[in-house]
């Protein structure tokens, strides 16, 4: 499936849109981590839970679950929030 990479995640893939494989969210970003070492540490804890400045999107729908069924043809929109003073 396709996905587009959030900027501040680019320095990983050197690219916007990269392809993963898998048929839940969690398995997609186990493969972009197993083809960009480290990327999905800054998008899910310790506890396996999504970090709360991260937010994915499949078919225009946010997804909250690691769980979450994924078909091959879906895109996976990772959108990561910016903070600062």
């Amino acid at each position: 499936m396709k996905v587009l990479i959030p900027s501040p995640l680019r320095s990983y893939t050197q690219n916007a849109w990269v392809n993963a494989d898998g048929s839940t969210l969690a398995e997609v970003l186990d493969d972009l981590d197993r083809q960009f070492p480290g990327i999905r540490f800054r998008m899910v804890n310790e506890q396996e839970r999504t970090r709360p400045h991260v937010r994915f999107f499949v078919r225009g729908e946010p997804v909250f679950e690691l769980s979450t069924p994924l078909a091959a043809s879906d895109s996976l929109l990772i959108v990561q929030a910016l903070s600062g003073g």
